[in-house]
């Protein structure tokens, strides 16, 4: 090792889990104890007087599948960038294994792979070879698991890039971001143009990595996917983190929705219990969002004649246009 690489060894006072030397991916597995794989602390990005993300911060745990939602422009995208070292910070730390994610970029996308919104192919080159490349450029040699993906996804790997249609150019960039068995994967929109049978397929996979300890970090705009997959679920808008949450704990917090229809209409009044945060009266029909109580609200409608009732869970859709629709209104 030379003098210039010996004097790196100095601890770092702010961010003494931040690795800079040359051996940075093996001497970070001293730091995994913590289980937080991405650390983010009051990130800033600006381009010129433009923001990108402001004082973000977020930790997402090891074996965890972490949803990342937000409309177009949110941030979203920049956020992952930064992640990978493919964009520089104006301001804050990133830490992915424990290593910084610019000085040691090329350490971590060894062990993490990545799906980006804009995935793009190398013109007119046969997609077996491709990905043959891409697996070469990891620490992985087998091939096994990209034949089981492709097959899995029906993906002709026979077939030149130039010739594949969108949905099949994403089949690609699904595989080659999980056939290299790697500890993270990175999704920015990983579902857009694969049909609704592979996107169940896809689903299935993320399950099946998780099981077998793997960490997964994904954007998405399809609120059912995020519902139906992730473990916590975080919601940025304008570049600002909004919502850090537990799916589970979300929709217990945003309560249940109890829709009954009577035979007569009935005096609202009545169902200002405690634990309804929301009352809809349209002539017979009510609609109740209920947070606790819910005992106290059922023996309140059954004291009336009732022709239909149905009791669902908040859905993860409803919360989100009802928070941002809410910061819209306090904004104003």
């Amino acid at each position: 090792m030379s003098d210039t690489a010996k004097s790196r060894q100095t601890p770092v006072v702010r961010r003494p889990r931040v690795i800079h030397n040359l051996h940075a991916e093996e001497s970070v597995k001293n730091n995994e104890h913590t289980g937080e794989v991405i650390c983010i602390e009051n990130l800033t990005k600006f381009y010129g007087k433009i923001r990108g993300i402001e004082d973000f911060t977020l930790i997402v745990n090891k074996g965890e599948i972490f949803g990342f939602l937000g409309p177009n422009g949110a941030g979203k995208t920049t956020t992952i960038r930064l992640c990978l070292g493919l964009i520089s910070k104006t301001s804050g730390t990133i830490t992915i294994f424990g290593m910084d994610s610019h000085r040691d970029s090329v350490h971590i996308r060894k062990r993490a792979g990545y799906v980006p919104g804009d995935f793009g192919l190398i013109p007119n080159i046969r997609v077996k070879n491709y990905l043959k490349y891409l697996l070469s450029l990891s620490k992985y040699r087998s091939d096994d698991k990209m034949k089981d993906l492709a097959a899995r996804f029906d993906l002709d790997v026979d077939r030149k890039t130039s010739e594949l249609s969108r949905g099949n150019k994403q089949k690609v960039g699904v595989v080659q971001a999980f056939m290299a068995d790697q500890d993270l994967v990175i999704l920015d929109e990983p579902t857009t143009g694969l049909d609704p049978l592979m996107q169940q397929e896809f689903y299935t996979l993320l399950r099946e990595e998780k099981e077998n300890g793997k960490t997964i970090f994904m954007s998405s705009h399809i609120l059912a996917e995020v519902e139906t997959v992730c473990d916590r679920v975080a919601i940025i808008k304008e570049g600002r983190l909004k919502i850090v949450e537990e799916i589970e704990s979300l929709q217990k917090k945003t309560g249940k929705v109890l829709e009954v229809e009577f035979r007569a209409p009935v005096d609202t009044a009545e169902f200002r219990l405690p634990g309804v945060s929301e009352i809809k009266a349209d002539s017979n029909r009510l609609t109740l969002t209920i947070h606790e109580n819910l005992d106290t609200v059922i023996k309140a409608v059954a004291a009336h004649k009732i022709l239909n009732m149905n009791l669902k869970t908040y859905s993860l859709e409803q919360l989100f246009l009802r928070y941002y629709n809410k910061s819209e209104k306090e904004g104003e």
